[in-house]
């Protein structure tokens, strides 16, 4: 078999896949790869996922979420025996392009996939406006209000009240809890 270096056509498609079935069609293509010796024409297989923290209670939790559930990464040169493969891969339902026949990603749409890989998401169980106590530092358990909440989430200004005045104290989302009521 001639051997197919990265210059030699190799391109990022997509597949189809039942949702949650991801893991799975990876698991069981890279198998595919191996048993019909192809890891020259199929070189990467791929499930995109974003770390995602969650915060609550004043409670940190990292999950790991699928940025695009039901679909597949295949890096690949296509041709008649890897398109068949992959298309008879258990678990794969086809490609994503017109008709049947695959088409392969841009080298922008490769580029904003790999930094949606790299960004970490929060959610927090609080708003603006919500009443929290705080968890850490030197006004440990005194309580304010959430002012505001920084785009990465990662920061929080809280109006306390301390000394019969309200001050601003900027802080890590994880570093207070939301009070129920």
């Amino acid at each position: 078999m001639a051997d197919h270096g990265e210059s030699n056509g190799l391109q990022w498609y997509v597949a189809h896949t039942y949702s949650g079935y991801e893991n799975k069609v990876k698991a069981n293509l890279e198998k595919a790869v191996e048993n019909n010796g192809m890891q020259d024409l199929i070189k990467e297989i791929r499930v995109p996922v974003e770390e995602v923290v969650e915060i609550k209670n004043g409670k940190r939790r990292t999950i790991q979420r699928k940025v695009f559930p039901g679909y597949v990464m295949v890096k690949m040169l296509l041709t008649n025996d890897t398109w068949y493969v992959v298309r008879n891969t258990r678990g794969v339902t086809g490609f994503v392009g017109p008709g049947s026949r695959p088409v392969p990603l841009t080298d922008e749409e490769v580029a904003n996939i790999g930094e949606l890989e790299e960004q970490t998401v929060i959610n927090l169980s609080y708003k603006v406006g919500d009443s929290v106590k705080i968890t850490a530092g030197f006004l440990k358990d005194a309580v304010g209000k959430v002012a505001e909440i920084s785009d990465d989430k990662k920061k929080i200004m809280v109006i306390a009240s301390m000394f019969g005045r309200d001050m601003p104290v900027e802080l890590g989302s994880d570093e207070v809890t939301l009070l129920e009521g």
